[in-house]
């Protein structure tokens, strides 16, 4: 199990750490819609290139921060029913559901998505607006999203199988990691602090 534990811990540093890059694409976002927008009006001038770059910008923060969002149980759930299911029968929920519905979504979206990918990498895919942007970069984005995500519905499994065998803590998050690197992090502190006196 702890070999498991241990491939889950590198899929959550891997998401994580690319969910909280991607994370500051939303001030970039943010950015281009003003000065689009500023230019519009003051200008009355418009880029196809800029309008596209706010759309897959979008895309790349809505797709690829979506397994840190499973990663942090932020994901949409119906909390009010979910909250009143003892324990026990939430872990089988969370389970099944990363088992049955979204492992197999996530391999049928790469199945379907690579194709995609690569026809339009070969042809060099390019917009259909006048000075618009590349096609290609955009299409590979769901084939990357839902690999990450596939990844961290693996890891998730890991997790709530070890949560039910007591293996690892369960936390609010979800994660069970952090409530394990929490109380390393304060035995580590305590015994530093004892030597020290």
């Amino acid at each position: 199990m702890e070999t498991l534990l241990e491939v889950s811990r590198v899929i959550d540093a891997i998401n994580t750490r690319i969910g909280r890059w991607v994370s500051w694409l939303i001030l970039v976002t943010v950015l281009v819609s003003a000065a689009n927008a500023t230019i519009r009006k003051v200008f009355n001038a418009s880029s196809n290139a800029w309008l596209e770059l706010q759309w897959v910008l979008f895309s790349v923060i809505f797709l690829l921060c979506s397994p840190w969002t499973l990663l942090s149980n932020e994901h949409i759930r119906i909390d009010i029913v979910n909250n009143l299911l003892p324990k026990p029968v939430r872990n089988v929920i969370d389970l099944v559901g990363h088992a049955l519905f979204l492992m197999p979504l996530c391999i049928l979206m790469i199945i379907m998505s690579y194709p995609f990918f690569v026809r339009s990498f070969l042809i060099n895919e390019q917009s259909p607006n006048a000075g618009g942007l590349p096609q290609w970069p955009a299409k590979a984005l769901p084939l990357i999203a839902f690999t990450l995500l596939l990844l961290q519905a693996v890891s998730e499994l890991i997790k709530r199988v070890a949560i039910m065998r007591g293996a690892l803590a369960d936390t609010p998050s979800g994660g069970g990691h952090h409530a394990a690197a929490e109380e390393e992090a304060k035995r580590v502190l305590a015994q530093l602090t004892s030597e020290s006196h």
